[in-house]
């Protein structure tokens, strides 16, 4: 149990492990089991980086909720009352998720569940594959101990994904799309009876029953990952994508703007905050090609909230200034360029990256990433404390800027030019020897 726990604690980062031990302790305080589940782990024991946490606790989870917010800071996101279910980010910028191990039955196929409380078992049996139905004790007297009732780590190892159950489809037929996702983020392949599976519920055209939120909640994490543009492709050769927007289709689809914004992606930080700020420049691109009913058919068929539109429908109006600010003649300095894009929003900057067609824009954001955010990044603890001041306070604040601002504007002195070496004069010619001949 322990081996489960030390890797673990060694793939989190440090302030994951934070949230972890501050959710453990909610949980023990409520007098609740709670165990790491789903994602997490499957990228945990695959290898993947874990992107959010997933926690699964036997009762009601929205008490648990509570207590983190009130203990650690957290914020709710979202919040499904039903499902006990609740979408938290803390101050440090990490997402997790925290629900009420349920089970979930449909009368038909895409129909509203019916939603009961259950054991983990019960949880991971109902899961949509078996990658996802893992989970690990994070209980005082079982910590460490792994459940795997669907033998989903031999799944792992044989890079499939396998659907737990053979009516997984019909019961929630967004599952579809979600396999398309999970194989191209995971390179997994999908297994041979679950791609029968997948046969059998497109000729029932159970797809057909996949409503506006489910499409909404899976165009977001579209959005989020990092093979966006793979992912739409897939969607489109298997018919799929139209069920967002008839109008995504053909020439309007706009599969080459998407790829250049897949390049982008790579450039910029792989953090939370960054990645949730992908969603407004992805459906830039995405319905770039769209007429503006056709965007606005898209929004209300995916039920996007108004904050979700205005990201999208506002951020090139928005993105203006900070263009003017890095086109500007007065921006001479790398310190200049670090400080102007740092404290920039990042769909902002990400748009900019795809969008302008301003040199100096473009050159400036490149040196950034390329250059100036990598050397500020190099700076060693011993360095960082040499900064007068204490921590948190205006004065530090200020005596950290001009820290950063001389690292970048420094130049390197060269090395003074050593005087040209002569080369060696070439030796005398040898004297012609005199042959002296007797008489």
């Amino acid at each position: 149990m322990s081996d489960y726990i030390y890797l673990l604690e060694s793939r989190l980062t440090p302030d994951q492990n934070r949230v972890v031990g501050e959710v453990q302790a909610a949980a023990g305080q409520a007098g609740m089991n709670l165990f790491l589940t789903g994602g997490a782990m499957r990228d945990m024991v695959a290898g993947f980086p874990i992107r959010d946490l997933d926690f699964v606790v036997e009762g009601n989870a929205l008490k648990v909720v509570q207590a983190v917010c009130a203990a650690a800071g957290a914020q709710t996101t979202s919040e499904d009352e039903v499902r006990k279910t609740a979408e938290l980010v803390f101050p440090n910028g990490l997402t997790a998720q925290v629900s009420m191990s349920r089970v979930e039955k449909y009368p038909r196929a895409g129909a509203k569940p019916q939603i009961a409380p259950a054991t983990i078992q019960e949880d991971l049996r109902g899961r949509d594959f078996t990658c996802n139905a893992i989970a690990l004790s994070l209980n005082k007297a079982s910590r460490g101990l792994l459940l795997d009732p669907m033998n989903g780590l031999a799944d792992i190892e044989r890079r499939e994904l396998r659907a737990v159950s053979a009516y997984g489809f019909y019961d929630d037929p967004s599952r579809l799309l979600r396999l398309f996702r999970f194989r191209v983020r995971l390179g997994f392949a999908v297994e041979d009876r679950t791609q029968a599976q997948v046969g059998n519920a497109r000729e029932a055209g159970v797809e057909k029953s996949i409503g506006p939120r489910a499409l909404g909640e899976e165009l977001r994490r579209i959005a989020g990952e990092d093979g966006c543009a793979e992912i739409v492709r897939a969607l489109d050769e298997a018919g799929l994508l139209t069920l967002f927007s008839p109008a995504l289709t053909g020439a309007k689809l706009n599969l080459a703007g998407l790829s250049k914004l897949e390049k982008l992606i790579r450039m910029v930080p792989q953090n939370a905050r960054w990645r949730e700020a992908r969603l407004g420049p992805f459906l830039y691109v995405l319905a770039e090609k769209l007429t503006a009913k056709e965007q606005q058919a898209l929004a209300k068929g995916t039920e996007l909230g108004k904050a979700e539109t205005d990201a999208w429908h506002k951020l090139e109006a928005r993105a203006k200034k900070l263009e003017t600010a890095l086109r500007s003649a007065r921006i001479r300095k790398a310190s200049q360029v670090y400080a102007l894009v740092s404290a920039a929003e990042p769909d902002l900057v990400l748009f900019l990256l795809y969008h302008s067609n301003l040199k100096p824009v473009q050159e400036r954001l490149r040196s950034y990433f390329q250059k100036y955010a990598p050397a500020v990044e190099e700076i060693t603890p011993e360095e960082w404390a040499s900064v007068e001041g204490k921590p948190g306070t205006p004065r530090y604040a200020k005596a950290r800027d001009a820290f950063v601002a001389n690292r970048l504007d420094r130049r390197v002195k060269k090395p003074p030019a050593e005087p040209p070496v002569e080369p060696p004069a070439p030796p005398p010619p040898a004297a012609e020897a005199v042959v002296r001949r007797g008489r």
